[in-house]
This record gives structure tokens, sequence and C-alpha cells, in this order.
């Protein structure tokens, strides 16, 4: 970032996203307009008509959408918001460099959201940070707090016919709330007033790199709020200032369960809230299944606490927390009691929390796994095998198709045949798969009652569409 205006000015010149449908981009872009910001862009999916409705309600919006062409950029004073993988042959990046403009990475602009706001809460982890995120900012709306929220995923809560694709909420500038990415390193920009560790597991990077990463997060964070359950996030404790734990298991934790107080069921569950600071008891609601949104839970709930909000209030307004698009989002359940479910399931701790949800109950499972690239599938491919052969039963079916492609110079010569010789390898049973329209056709052609089929993958919205048109063919 060479020449940065200050925020003032950079807040008064006109913004243009390169690829504005993406689940980063989009929030940033929402709050930017609500900011009263001049905001235009492209996207390769606009181009290529998929998802007309995502980019219908942004037109309805106000947003001046253009071809991906490089055509709408046409002044200097124009910054460009392009993710750091946008390569500089893209017509809109040799467009930007040809006029001079400024190039601000999402993560780059988001932080400078975020550090300029009164108190930026930050929610970092390999795995849910966009449960999370949605869980503290639905606790400090419903308590009159009127936050800003930047999320990657769409909140159910905030859903409306006017904003269908709700990723982010334009509250006030005193709280910023929002997930902070370890996977490109550019967690390193935050400087949070309270700064949530979840989990630290194999992702995008190294063990030894992310241990760097979040440790000096937690250094810069005014107070931490550290989950006491994962050992890794827990070895990072002696990095923070003042810290607030949570947990499920650890009995040290200050935001914790009454033990034996967990009742599950397949969507929904309850328990008793221990607050350790005073010894009282909070019975909670969560309209979600699975341990780790009950951990996801606590994590919030800490976070609020951090925020001075007591436990008692965080814990009632969870009751009415509606979930996020594509975390464990069920489509639908047939006549015949097959279920579809559309999830964000893309790394291995992600994965397997979500198997184990599956696996709580009855039934046998067919998953479906698109995976979100061919760096990330060499990056944890090994990973993602053993979890799929681990989790799921003698019985069940993992289906891989090939990695989401949109173009570029990445290495495809790895691609999920690998995998799925991994998994046969463990013991599991698998199938590759090559293309979406096959995938739909096995599915159908394999279901029958009592079935529930998980639909897994990141980077790609039409996944969501995929699973609704799967879904009607099965009724």
């Amino acid at each position: 970032m060479t020449d940065m205006p200050s925020p003032d000015e950079l807040f008064a010149r006109p913004f243009f996203f390169c690829g504005i449908g993406g689940s980063g981009m989009q929030p940033l872009a929402q709050i930017l307009k609500g900011r009263e910001c001049t905001v235009e862009g492209s996207d390769r999916s606009f181009d290529q008509g998929h998802t007309p409705e995502k980019f219908a309600a942004l037109e309805r919006q106000g947003f001046g959408l253009h071809p991906q062409d490089g055509s709408g950029l046409v002044s200097k004073d124009q910054i460009l918001v392009a993710s750091a993988a946008v390569e500089d042959t893209v017509p809109d990046a040799k467009r930007a460099k040809e006029l001079g403009c400024l190039r601000l990475t999402r993560a780059e602009l988001n932080s400078i959201l975020f550090n300029t706001s009164g108190a930026g809460l930050a929610i970092a982890g390999t795995s849910g940070k966009s449960t999370v995120t949605g869980m503290l900012g639905w606790i400090l709306h419903a308590v009159g707090r009127e936050p800003t929220i930047m999320n990657g995923a769409v909140m159910k809560n905030f859903v409306s016919p006017e904003r269908p694709f709700a990723s982010a909420v334009v509250g006030g500038q005193s709280l910023y709330v929002s997930e902070v990415d370890e996977s490109d390193g550019s967690i390193a920009l935050y400087r949070p007033a309270v700064g949530v560790l979840l989990n630290v597991s194999l992702d995008h990077k190294s063990m030894e790199e992310l241990r760097q990463l979040f440790g000096d997060y937690l250094a810069r964070s005014r107070i931490s709020v550290i989950n006491a359950d994962d050992e890794e996030a827990l070895a990072l404790l002696p990095h923070a200032k003042e810290v607030i734990t949570f947990g499920i298991e650890q009995e040290k934790a200050q935001i914790g369960i009454v033990p034996g107080t967990i009742a599950e069921g397949p969507l929904r569950q309850a328990a008793m809230v221990l607050d350790r600071h005073d010894g009282s008891e909070h019975a909670l609601r969560l309209n979600m299944p699975g341990r780790h949104n009950l951990s996801n839970a606590l994590a919030a709930i800490a976070a609020a606490v951090a925020a001075g909000i007591p436990v008692a209030n965080a814990v009632e307004a969870l009751a009415g927390f509606e979930g996020l698009a594509r975390r464990f989002d069920i489509v639908g359940t047939t006549v015949s009691a097959i279920t579809v479910i559309d999830d964000f399931g893309h790394n291995p701790e992600k994965c397997a929390a979500t198997l184990r949800t599956l696996k709580s109950h009855p039934g046998r499972v067919i998953a479906f796994f698109q995976p979100h690239g061919y760096g990330p599938l060499r990056q944890m491919g090994d990973e993602l095998a053993e979890t799929f052969a681990r989790e799921l039963d003698q019985g069940d079916l993992t289906i891989f198709s090939d990695p989401v492609y949109f173009g570029g110079t990445v290495d495809r010569s790895e691609g999920s045949e690998r995998i799925v010789r991994l998994i046969e390898g463990h013991g599991g049973d698998t199938e590759y798969v090559p293309t979406r329209k096959a995938v739909a056709d096995r599915i159908v052609s394999l279901a029958k009652p009592g079935d529930r089929i998980v639909i897994m993958g990141a980077r790609d919205d039409t996944l969501s569409e995929f699973a609704r048109d799967l879904f009607k063919r099965l009724t």
C-alpha cells in the first residue's frame, strides 16, 4: 500500500470491486455503500450468468455492475479492491495499473474499517469464524449496541426482501465485528479491542506459521478470548495481555457448561452455561445442532462479556439466533425422510464437525465434497482423506468431484483422484465422480429413505443451487 491516503480521504473516493459478488467482497461493498461511498464492481459470475438473483439484488441496492473487462475503471481516483489472488493479467487489474489507481486487497480495506472504528471485535481461528461472528453480531444487535458486522456468510437473522444476501450489517462506527483470516496472513493487519481465538489446526498454512500468526494476534489484542478446550489455542495464552477463557470440557474455563446439562437433538440443543466469575448459571437454547456449535456459542458469549454485555443477556439473545446460510443449512427433508444439507465444510476440522453432527443420529450419510481449489487440496488432502475415512462408517459414502477452478495459472496436475485413493487406503467407501451433473445423477440413483445427503465445499456459491436442485429431484 504505497501513498496511502488518510481514512477520511480514502472513503471520499469511489471504489471498484473486482469480484463484487464474492463472499468476502460483497459484505465490504455493502458496508462502504452504507457509509455513502460510491461503489461499483465487476464479477466473472455476473458475466457468465451465474447466481443472477444475487446480482439483481446488488443492482437494486444501487451498485453499478460492469463486465469484468476493465471498462468499469475510468479514473485514477477510483480505488480497486481485489483479492490478492487476482492476477495482474485480469483486465480490471491491468486497467487499474494503466490508470495509476490505488489497489487494496479485501483484507487491507477491512482492516482500515476495523482499526478506525471505536472498538474492533475480531474472530480468528481455523474453523467457526463466520458462525461466531454472526452469533456475536446478533447478541450486540439484540442488546441495542448497533454493531457493524462484516461476515463471510449470509446471516439469516438479518435477511430481508431488500437484502437477501445479508453477510454484512451496517450499524454505527463504535463497534466493528469481523472475522479475520489467517490463511493469507492478513490477520497481522488487525489491532483488536477484543480478539477471539477459536482453534488452531491445519488449513492453508503450516502449524508453525499458524502458531506465530495467532500468537502475535493475541499479543495485539487488548482483551483475548481463548478456547480452553483447544490445546493449540490454550498454549498461546501466554501471548495475551488480559484473557477470558471459554470451554465445554476445560474445568477452569471462565465461561463453561454445567456438567451433565447438555441436551442434544438433530436440529437444536440446550445446556446450562456457567459463569465462573460469579458462579451463576444460565439456560441456553440454541437452534443449531453439534457440539462445535455449542463451543461457538460459548465463544460468542465470552466475547460479549469482554465487550461489557452480561452473560444472561448474551444467552437470552442466542435463543433467537437463526444461524447462517451454508452452515449445516437444511435444504429440506423429503416425504421418504431423505434430508439434504448444504454446508461450508472445506478443511479437515470443519468437515469433521459436520460429519460428527450427522453421525450422532441414525441414518446413512452420503457426503459430496467439491474441493475449493487445487492448492488447498495439495496442502491438506492427506488430512481430508483421513477425516472422511475416520468420521464415516461402513455403508456411508464420500463422493469427490474435481476441484472448483475459476481460471488462472494454478498447477492442476494433482486432483481429487489422489484423495479418493487415500480414503480407500484408510478403509473408507468413496467414489471419484468428475462433474457435478454426474454427481447429482449418482446421488439420485443411490438415495434411499432415511439418508442424509450433505453438500460440502467453499468458494462456489453455485453449490447452494446444486443442493436445492438435488432436493427437487429427490422430491
